[in-house]
């Protein structure tokens, strides 16, 4: 049966068998002929050649001539401030007012029904119902209005309540289950004549796991058939739209929600930064408005209070000059989606077709002893596109069922270029993730916040694995994701799961040219060795004042590590006697270039920052962002080597001339610039054109080669919970944590036998 089950977990389940036989059939593709989804993904999203992108619910992509006829139009059209009165501002102003015809008819309904208001986003889309609704406090006289939303909400809709607890207007949070039970007991509060304004916020799709709720709720909370809690009133329905719309249809003229906001960039990837407020007309003049900027105004005196808004409901509410270029941008994204896909029904069947495929494979994926590799959160066994979107949201276990930490699967999935992120609503995590408020709490006093690494609190998760599929996903993307959970989890040789690594500083890598990752050199015959210090005599080492040198010896490097290692004596240098035999440091290795190749040494100085020069420079793009092995793995062939006699870096690679860098700057010639290296702000300075020229060759787009400032110091973080004496804190180069990473011996040798396998 064991055995069964682990076969059953290294082999995928047949594409066309993963679904049920008797189930509606689903597309995959747009109708093309076979393989032209592919040639489609070649054609249009050809930077995405050897990428896994799987965060579509974070921001699906641009296609490349969507982007190629915006540009177009840029070039060939005039398009002035739509408040201008001018040729080219009534042509941006009438190319706006289409743009919005467009959106209304993409969604099935017209202005006759709803106004487009463009706001940055639907976060912003959220912000302004919430300071816009007409609520009414609570009183002696009233009991006043009520804010209801679902649990499973985005932050932004909960992070609505805090403008309403302003106000001294109550939010009830709704379980979804409390929903369904109130809907199958039907209506039990009537008070016909109860005016008292209420609004019910929840998500056409959630964020968190995908699942859909009825677009049905919309009218029956209207109409008073269904209450989010027992209070009489006249309820207004807000329908968190964002998400549901990047992947499928929504016919506004049959669920009139009253408010609907959106982000068009998760529909169709460009352009960020921009999304809009659907309002329903009979609910657009309750909103009541304060503030009014450019644009908004009809007439207004400075002197005095006089002030008469503009009878458009969009031009009352967009303050200032939109973005109207931006806007416009729309067009071609509406365009090409149809152009490419046929409409937002194949592209629901598409992606609902590979996101059931995955939950199947996922789900049949066994250890030798039967448990499950992964931990689903989903209700809906995604049956079918009407309950289910095309997110699936996990955590990968042991073969013991304990949950393993979702940091560790996303950095791995990101060393794959699997771009995996883990959710942070604050109701999901609890609901799902089974988290009573006492844990939630006990894990924000350890530290932990929304958006960090702490994956794990004494056994109990922070978070998940989210992935989502966009309207350009393909099989390939699936098969690729669904090897990668195989590869790590199941082993294949002896059936068992692979070894999982800790370590202190998230920087890891082996010690080879080939296979460089940002590590800290220093390889070990056992464990921790603290470097023995003897000072350098007669060596030549150039003696910066600002640096304090010392010299770490260490013994022969290790030839061949797959071999069963001889201790050296113990009176070799490097050795120490440690409590479980000797300890030996066999090789020593400095990265002077963040992520490129080692460099080898048998005695190296030691400076404030760890061994002198390790990662003091980097490599950055064009727009001054450091590059590392994830996004150009040919990083590894950057062989650099220091001649400290001569203050000088030599730098090679393969069909490049060597080109030299001095160690140090012209501080006479120096511009200092920021960068950023794992969240710290750094200053450097940029090595000059010859290098930037070279790198550029190389990789075949601009680089810059930076390094870090000999004035500026940068403190290691201090480690939550633990005690740091004054003046202990570690000064570090641009590494990502500490200055040195220790690596034993077993450890590469476990390593090797996996790579071997």
């Amino acid at each position: 049966m064991a055995g069964a089950a682990a076969e059953l977990g290294r082999e995928l389940p047949a594409f066309a068998g993963s679904r049920d036989p008797s189930a509606p059939r689903l597309a995959y593709g747009y109708g093309y002929s076979p393989g032209s989804l592919r040639e489609l993904r070649a054609r249009e999203f050809g930077r995405l050649a050897g990428t896994v992108y799987l965060d579509h619910a974070g921001a699906t992509l641009f296609s490349q001539s969507q982007l190629e006829s915006f540009t177009n139009d840029l070039m060939e059209n005039t398009y002035g401030n739509p408040h201008s009165q001018s040729i080219s501002s009534k042509l941006t102003y009438d190319t706006v007012e289409q743009v919005r015809y467009r959106i209304l008819a993409h969604f099935h309904t017209s202005a006759e029904d709803y106004t487009v208001i463009f706001t940055s986003g639907s976060t912003a889309a959220l912000k302004l119902v919430a300071e816009a609704f007409p609520w009414v406090s609570q009183g002696p006289e009233s009991s006043g209005s009520q804010f209801c939303y679902l649990t499973d909400s985005h932050t932004s809709v909960v992070g609505m309540r805090n403008v309403t607890m302003a106000i001294n207007v109550k939010s009830t949070p709704v379980r979804p289950e409390d929903l369904w039970s109130a809907e199958e007991r039907g209506a039990s509060v009537s008070d016909p004549d109860c005016q008292l304004p209420h609004l019910f916020c929840y998500p056409a799709q959630s964020n968190f796991s995908g699942v859909r709720y009825p677009l049905s709720w919309i009218e029956e909370v209207k109409s008073g058939r269904l209450h989010p809690v027992s209070t009489p009133g006249k309820w207004f329905v807000l329908l968190d739209a964002a998400s549901y719309v990047s992947t499928s249809p929504l016919d506004l003229s049959a669920h009139q929600a009253d408010f609907v906001p959106i982000s068009f960039y998760k529909i169709f990837g460009f352009p960020t930064g921009l999304g809009a407020l659907l309002v329903h007309n009979r609910a657009a003049p309750l909103l009541r408005k304060t503030y009014f900027g450019g644009g908004t105004a009809s007439a207004y005196l400075a002197g005095e209070d006089f002030y008469i808004p503009r009878p458009s409901v969009a031009q009352r509410f967009e303050d200032g000059t939109i973005s109207f270029l931006d806007v416009i941008a729309l067009k071609h994204g509406f365009d090409t989606l149809e152009r490419l896909t046929g409409g937002m029904e194949n592209i629901k069947q598409h992606t609902f077709t590979l996101a059931q495929y995955t939950y199947v494979a996922l789900s049949s994926l066994r250890y030798p002893n039967g448990a499950a590799v992964v931990r689903i959160y989903s209700d809906s066994e995604f049956s079918s596109p009407e309950v289910q979107g095309p997110i699936i949201n996990f955590n990968v276990l042991d073969d013991k069922g304990n949950i393993i930490g979702y940091s560790q699967e996303a950095e791995a999935g990101e060393l794959l270029e699997l771009r995996l992120c883990h959710y942070t609503s604050v109701w999901a995590t609890r609901v799902k993730l089974c988290l009573k408020k006492k844990k939630k709490k006990k894990k924000r006093k350890a530290g932990h916040v929304c958006g960090d690494n702490m994956d794990l609190i004494d056994g109990q998760p922070t978070g998940s694995v989210r992935i989502s599929f966009g309207y350009m996903s393909t099989l390939d993307d699936v098969q690729a994701f669904l090897r990668f959970i195989i590869d790590t989890r199941l082993h294949s040789s002896g059936d068992r799961p692979v070894p999982q690594a800790h370590a202190d500083t998230g920087e890891a890598g082996a010690p080879s040219a080939e296979s460089q990752a940002d590590v800290t050199p220093a390889v070990m015959g056992r464990h921790s060795l603290l470097p023995q210090e003897d000072a350098l005599t007669g060596s030549g080492v150039w003696n910066n004042s600002s640096t304090t040198v010392n010299a770490v010896p260490v013994a022969p490097p290790v030839c061949d590590v797959t071999r069963t290692q001889q201790i050296p004596s113990e009176k070799a240098a490097g050795v120490l006697q440690g409590a479980l035999g000797p300890l030996v440091v066999t090789n020593l290795y400095l990265y002077p270039i963040k992520s490129c190749a080692a460099f080898e040494v048998t005695r190296w100085p030691v400076g404030n920052q760890g061994l002198l020069y390790d990662r003091s420079w980097m490599v950055v793009n064009h727009n001054g962002v450091c590059l590392s092995q994830k996004q150009e793995p040919r990083l590894c062939l950057i062989q650099p080597f220091i001649d400290l006699q001569q203050r000088i870096m030599v730098i090679k690679a393969k069909g490049m001339e060597p080109i030299e860098v001095p160690l140090e700057e012209n501080s006479e010639r120096t511009q200092i610039r920021q960068s950023r290296v794992c969240a710290d702000r750094v200053n450097t300075y940029d090595c000059g054109e010859k290098i930037s020229s070279w790198l550029s060759t190389f990789f075949g787009r601009p680089c810059h080669l930076i390094k870090q400032s000999s004035n500026f110091q940068r403190n290691a973080k201090k480690k939550h919970g633990k005690d740091q004496l004054p003046g202990t804190m570690a000064t570090l180069s641009l590494v990502n944590e500490a200055q040195y990473l220790l690596i034993n011996t077993s450890s590469i040798l476990e390593l090797h036998q996996q790579l071997n396998t």
